[in-house]
């Protein structure tokens, strides 16, 4: 349920309101956009009198929110959501790049990557320290020594981290070390980490399960939300389907959808959808053109002989030649890179 003010309503009258409502049990989003002041109702509001609250000249209607995830809704936060972090912006108009390896592998190959994405134009560096893997016998990352690199990585570069957590146990290391958290595919809906999430205040990349709804995935924000924490960056990634000649097949409806539904920016990741190195390219324009606030590409300096996923990254100068190619289609579509 949401409460719709008049936007000129006092802030002595808005605190009445909701103060009128807490004492029923019930939790206050608050939101204020240019044309009206949005109290979101969380909790059980069966106990609540809408005609009652609808008496009172300043409030314009109460609505009942049919969908079931809250915090994460449009309805409750009208204007779309603007993530800034260590000064770069994720949501709005300027588009967010990330971009890195899949996986930290040495010093040299880190700072190297991360040096040239950002010559390109990347606003953030990604590269996995901890890889959830299929097989056990896969590169598992370098872990610890890997967050230790990225961070070198950011002190040469100035770009913020992106990397995965795996464990509820890291929270405590990632919050200090790292500047975007990123929830995985496999642990999209893994209630106990994401619950611990919500008690921090990170900005949280939370990718779209392997076969989830959209509605599951943006439960899953709610989870990371209701804690408190409402730095949250979704991320479509490919769903599986029953094709198999790419990866995962890449649903751009989603960003749509989610547009709609959700004040939340969502980015795509183009290589894990594709899982080809030379569809990247295509992938990342089609992203842009549909609403998409930013983009995550996997850049290495040797795909070839990459320990991880090498067949869907892109060198650094295909990469810096796709960027000049985003900035011409950015500014057609009047955002900004």
């Amino acid at each position: 349920m949401i409460v719709i003010l008049k936007a000129d309503t006092s802030q002595s009258e808005v605190e009445k309101i909701a103060k009128s409502i807490k004492s029923k049990g019930l939790q206050i989003h608050y939101s204020k956009g240019e044309n009206f002041i949005i109290l979101g109702l969380v909790g059980d509001t069966s106990s609540i009198d809408a005609a009652q609250i609808e008496s009172n000249k300043n409030v314009e209607r109460v609505m009942n929110v049919a969908e079931p995830f809250k915090k994460a809704n449009k309805l409750f936060h009208p204007e779309p959501s603007i993530i800034n972090v260590d000064g770069q912006k994720i949501g709005g108009n300027k588009l967010a790049i990330i971009a890195g390896p899949c996986s930290v592998e040495t010093e040299e190959q880190i700072l190297s990557v991360a040096k040239d994405v950002k010559k390109s134009g990347a606003g953030f560096l990604r590269g996995g320290a901890f890889k959830p893997r299929t097989s056990p016998y896969a590169f598992q990352g370098l872990k610890y020594e890997g967050l230790e690199l990225l961070k070198k990585a950011k002190e040469k570069t100035g770009l913020p981290i992106v990397t995965e957590i795996m464990s509820p146990y890291d929270i405590e290391v990632f919050e200090r070390d790292v500047d975007v958290i990123q929830v995985g595919a496999r642990n999209m809906q893994n209630f106990d980490l994401l619950r611990e999430l919500g008690k921090t205040k990170s900005t949280i990349l939370l990718k779209r399960g392997l076969s989830a709804t959209i509605e599951e995935w943006l439960m899953s924000a709610e989870y990371v939300m209701a804690g408190g924490n409402e730095n949250v960056i979704l991320c479509e990634r490919g769903i599986r389907t029953f094709e198999k000649y790419t990866r995962n097949t890449l649903d751009l409806s989603a960003v749509l959808a989610i547009k709609k539904l959700s004040h939340l920016p969502v980015i795509v990741d183009p290589s894990h959808a594709a899982g080809k190195n030379w569809m990247v390219d295509s992938l990342s324009k089609a992203a842009i053109a549909v609403g998409a606030d930013g983009l995550m590409i996997e850049v290495h300096n040797d795909p070839i002989n990459a320990l991880c996923d090498g067949a869907q990254s892109i060198k650094p100068d295909e990469f810096e030649k796709l960027m000049s190619e985003l900035k011409l289609m950015a500014n057609i579509i009047g955002r900004d890179i």
